[in-house]
């Protein structure tokens, strides 16, 4: 089931309401695939940066060795490495990377203008998103080169499932502006010759001529609008090939995770993106005294909801463990009540 399901794939997304467990099933996933001899790079697109701490060591937004070494079933050779995306860095890197182009092609007295409308643009709606976006676009792309399997951490629901959507909508946004640039740049060639006869005249007879400042400039422009739309259009075909790509919900047996996972599912369908397991985390044994087994009645209860609205998804159901998943030991017996899971799966 989920560990099958991750060693089919190139590239994992593992997702779910805050709190329930989600980097601790991303970083065992990842871990019991790299002793599988598979090289593997966790990302944690989640603003709360959970992965550094459970691995006990500094992360940070750069790639970092977690693990080498490794003893496993597989032939050997497998790595794990490391990576908190750090939103604020991201944005900033960015918006510093548009005002440079920007500045690059308008004249120099509007530079001031440019700075300020980068700041304005610092806390537009989707300046984030965008960003954020953009370096997971990079990630993917450089990812797929050096690595046999990337694993996603993302952030809480509502988050990811809007970004999910946002390859597309980026895409059509961006052919849009290179579709308005295109009549632009004909109403401005047609102006220019107007303005300038000789230039006309050069054309018909073959004379070379300089190009134009606002000439390079437009095709500046539309270069960048084409790299750009180039990336979104890479991303969005990772993400809707099933036989690469897919979600893994991670969830607690309780009301609101319940609801809001139907929710969630709902949302990567629409956006055509394949959710390939559920992942019910620390499920109450029925054997350890009157408290555990009413509780683990009511999460029955949760369970039997979850199972009637998403009959068709695979679901695993991981028991509540002794002691905290932290550090490569517990991270690796996280990995074996995962693999019992999958035994167990329906």
């Amino acid at each position: 089931m989920l560990l099958e399901l991750a060693a089919a794939r190139r590239v994992l997304f593992v997702g779910g309401k805050g709190g329930v467990g989600k980097t601790a099933v991303a970083s065992a996933t990842a871990l019991a695939q790299a002793r599988a001899g598979r090289r593997v790079l966790v990302v944690s697109t989640d603003p709360a940066h959970n992965l550094g701490h459970l691995w006990e060591r500094p992360v940070g937004d750069r790639i970092t060795p977690l693990a080498r070494d490794l003893d496993g079933p597989g032939p050997g050779g497998g790595l794990l490495d490391g990576i908190e995306v750090d939103p604020v860095a991201t944005t900033d890197a960015h918006l510093a990377a548009v005002g440079a182009t920007i500045r690059r092609l308008m004249p120099e007295h509007l530079a001031g203008e440019v700075d300020k409308h980068m700041e304005l643009a610092r806390d537009s709606p989707g300046t984030h998103e965008s960003a954020v976006l953009e370096r997971i676009a990079e990630l993917v792309d450089t990812g797929l080169h050096d690595y046999d399997l990337i694993v996603f951490d993302t952030a809480p629901s509502g988050h990811t499932a809007r970004l999910m959507a946002l390859p597309e909508i980026m895409s059509a946004w961006t052919e849009g502006l290179l579709r308005r640039r295109g009549r632009a740049e004909k109403f401005g060639a047609a102006l220019r010759g107007l303005e300038d006869r000789d230039a006309a005249a050069e054309s018909i007879v073959g004379t070379e001529r300089p190009r134009d400042p606002r000439e390079e400039r437009d095709l500046e422009i539309r270069r960048i609008l084409l790299r750009r739309r180039e990336r979104f259009e890479a991303l969005r075909e990772v993400l809707v090939d099933a036989g690469r790509c897919s979600f893994v919900i991670v969830l607690a047996a309780e009301r609101l995770p319940v609801l809001e996972t139907v929710e969630l599912h709902g949302q990567l369908v629409r956006a055509g993106v394949h959710v390939g397991a559920l992942v019910i985390n620390k499920r109450s044994p029925a054997d350890a005294g009157d408290f555990l087994a009413e509780r683990r009645a009511l999460e029955e209860v949760h369970v039997a909801t979850l199972r009637g609205a998403l009959p068709d998804v695979p679901l695993l159901q991981v028991p509540l463990l002794p002691g905290d998943v932290v550090g490569q030991e517990a991270l690796e017996r996280f990995g074996d009540a995962l693999a019992q899971a999958d035994l167990r799966a329906t």
